[in-house]
């Protein structure tokens, strides 16, 4: 029976290492199609010779080893959040420390957001970048195709958004198989053309990443922003953790990924030395002409793959955004019966799409992306660096003399690529910083915006016990039924009870006010998900949680209530919402700009029905007026 178990965890194990090899290293994966044609590209001025190459293996060899493997497949995933990942997972522990100083929390919820807007940013040069370098095998296969390779890419893109509203259950099995297949490619053409000079293994040696930097002085220091494409998608790691778990990952990465990407840059390296003319896209040169044509294909499928990866991922911090109330309701679409995560989400999905074909049309090749890319990732590999830091001193206890060494280390390497990085702004690298400018703005305006309104009904709220025993002393006309007011505080009289009480000059008989809270955790399960307290006979306060994952299901939560003594005729309940009607004001806490953005930000949030799952039938929504 013990054999039985343990080969049963043995093939889930392996089940969710090949998963975790298609949806965490897809990115990552499609780094060596163009990582070496950019560090020698004529923007560096780097001369191909012996010592440069080799240079450029060794700070390659180095920065997966300590940027990958050590701070983000070692450490970075110590830093779950109940087994979750990723921006907004981290954000959430930091948040659990330090409560009582308001300035420090402040700075630390600031920094997060904008590393999460940083993603965003990340997310809509990756399709474009990925997908547009694997159909320029075509201009390498052939000049006579070149003119087709813009038009092909936005094809395949404009059908890799249209796919996602179909959800990737089906497809998404297929990832992982794919995926496996092609670092075995990568591995194999590697080994291949380290035959041709099996010398530059020596590259493994750190003094020849040294000697590269102080060599070439300024040029080796900017040919870094080229070097930093080998570990773009290294976020992934950290963020898709909660869907494999860390063994599945620490797995794939150790045995399969990591060494079939060290032999597809050492065999391009050996490539380059033996023949300098496939300097120009040594990828796509380390096949035969027989050959290139499969290898186009195929690095299309796997930048197909690495692109939905990161989509996926932007659909799923936006929903972590909006529970955790930095980002308005929005339409989420579950695509799978099975599975929690797999979601859609319209606008995001459509934004996405306009913004990646937007840069693919300006930019025109991969090389002029590429000049883009790698300042939003360096900006948040550092973010994530300082969060960790307080994670690990506030949160695990650990010592300042263990923490402050070893985050200095990590930050040290972070800032060192984000400053060489920051060259490319003024080439495109602007784009994801405008991107994550215009999205923290949002982030923070729809966060003080939330407090603002909340500060604004407060003063007229009543005390809610006085108001129960009123309504004994004088009560109003009764209707069958039970009334669900949702509130966001557990304190005071809901507005929309009192809006009814004034212009229906009724209640029900039996009456609740039900709060739901989104917890600074990935889910919540059992009974502390549901909190029921009877005020009187007919008023009852509940309280219902959901974690930062969950999909919010109002109707059934109520169901549920009934094993905590509160049963629900779904039939015979009614749903009042209040809903605000925004008026910026000069005077106020916000800029007036702010106020107006936030107005606008309410007016397009997705309905409280759909969100919360409510039928819509049994629904009563009620106005309130607030001067911002």
């Amino acid at each position: 029976m013990k054999n039985h178990t343990k080969d049963a965890h043995a093939q889930g194990t392996a089940a969710l290492t090949i998963a975790a090899i298609g949806v965490v290293f897809g990115d990552i994966g499609t780094s060596p199609i163009y990582t070496m044609r950019e560090v020698f590209s004529p923007r560096y001025g780097l001369d191909p010779s012996a010592d440069n190459i080799l240079g450029c293996l060794s700070l390659i060899f180095w920065g997966l080893a300590l940027v990958v493997s050590a701070k983000y497949v070692y450490f970075m995933m110590r830093a779950d959040n109940n087994g979750e990942g990723g921006m907004m997972a981290l954000l959430s522990l930091v948040l659990r420390t330090g409560r009582e100083n308001t300035k420090k929390r402040f700075f630390l919820i600031c920094l997060g957001l904008f590393g999460a807007a940083l993603f965003y940013g990340d997310g809509i040069i990756t399709p474009a970048i990925s997908v547009l370098s694997a159909v320029e095998g075509l201009g390498v296969a052939t000049p006579a195709l070149q003119p087709f390779v813009i038009p092909t890419t936005m094809i395949i893109v404009v059908l890799l958004f249209l796919l996602q509203q179909k959800g990737t259950g089906g497809v998404g099995a297929l990832f992982g198989p794919i995926t496996v297949i092609w670092f075995g490619i990568l591995g194999f053409l590697g080994c291949i053309n380290l035959m041709g000079d099996l010398n530059v293994l020596i590259a493994i040696n750190p003094v020849y990443a040294i000697s590269f930097l102080t060599d070439n002085k300024i040029l080796g220091f900017l040919a870094l922003g080229a070097i930093v494409l080998a570990v773009t998608g290294t976020e992934g790691i950290y963020t898709d953790m909660g869907h494999f778990g860390k063994k599945p990952i620490r797995i794939a990465w150790s045995v399969w990924v990591w060494p079939n990407l060290l032999l597809n840059y050492f065999g391009q390296g050996a490539l380059i030395l033996n023949d300098p003319s496939t300097l120009s896209h040594p990828f796509y040169n380390m096949v035969p002409s027989w050959g290139l044509y499969p290898l186009i294909c195929m690095t299309t499928v796997a930048t197909v793959i690495a692109s939905q990866a990161v989509i996926s991922g932007t659909y799923s911090l936006t929903r972590q955004a909006i529970q955790l109330g930095y980002c308005p309701r929005l339409d989420i679409f579950h695509t799978s019966e099975s599975e929690i995560g797999q979601i859609y989400m319209p606008w995001i999905n459509w934004t996405l799409l306009a913004a990646v074909l937007l840069l693919i049309l300006s930019f025109g090749s991969s090389s002029n992306l590429a000049s883009a890319y790698g300042v939003a990732v360096t900006g948040m590999m550092a973010i994530d660096t300082i969060l960790a830091y307080f994670v690990v001193t506030n949160l695990w206890k650990w010592s300042k003399w263990i923490a402050a060494p070893l985050a200095i280390i990590f930050f040290v390497i972070d800032i060192a690529l984000f400053s060489a990085n920051t060259v490319k702004i003024l080439n495109g690298g602007w784009f994801p910083f405008l991107v994550a400018i215009i999205l923290f703005v949002l982030f923070t305006t729809w966060y003080r915006g939330r407090q603002a309104v909340a500060r604004e009904l407060s003063p007229d709220s009543i005390e809610l016990q006085p108001f129960i025993d009123s309504l004994t002393s004088y009560p109003p006309q009764r209707v069958s039924g039970t009334a669900v007011f949702m509130t966001a505080s557990e304190k005071g009289v809901p507005h929309a009870l009192l809006h009814n009480l004034n212009h229906n000059k009724v209640l029900h008989e039996r009456v609740v006010l039900l709060t739901v809270k989104t917890e600074e955790i990935p889910h919540v399960f059992g009974p502390d998900q549901i909190y029921v307290e009877q005020l009187s006979n007919d008023f009852f306060r509940v309280v219902v949680k959901y974690g930062f994952k969950d999909k919010p299901d109002i109707p059934l939560a109520l169901i549920n209530c009934g094993k905590k003594g509160l049963s629900f005729n779904l039939m015979e309940t009614s749903f009042f919402l209040s809903r605000q009607t925004l008026v910026p004001k000069l005077g106020k806490d916000m800029a007036l700009w702010r106020e107006k953005i936030f107005a606008v930000m309410s007016r397009n949030s997705s309905s409280a029905v759909s969100f919360f799952n409510l039928p819509a039938n049994r629904v009563v929504e009620l106005g309130t007026r607030i001067e911002l």
